[in-house]
């Protein structure tokens, strides 16, 4: 089976994109539990810390991500199309 590596990279890209928005809006309205969270997540100690959330902090890290998303998305599928033998 082929994959489309354009339509696997747009479909990252929107997850990527719902996820984002998901988990900003989490910190917006539980800060203290998404940074407790964010601490397991990354082992560490995160009681000193804040969260700042701007609209540009929101808008650049969204673009980010998406992009980022949207790179890997193409990427997977076009390794995949290449190691697979039969595609």
């Amino acid at each position: 089976m082929k994959l489309n590596a354009t339509a696997m990279a747009n479909a990252a890209a929107a997850t990527a994109a719902i996820l984002w928005i998901v988990c900003s809006l989490l910190v917006v309205m539980l800060p203290g539990m998404m940074l407790s969270m964010t601490g397991h997540m990354v082992h560490l100690d995160m009681g000193a810390h804040s969260w700042v959330m701007s609209a540009y902090g929101f808008g650049f890290g969204l673009i980010i991500w998406v992009v980022l998303a949207w790179v890997i998305g193409w990427l997977v599928a076009t390794f995949y199309n290449r190691f697979d033998s039969k595609a």
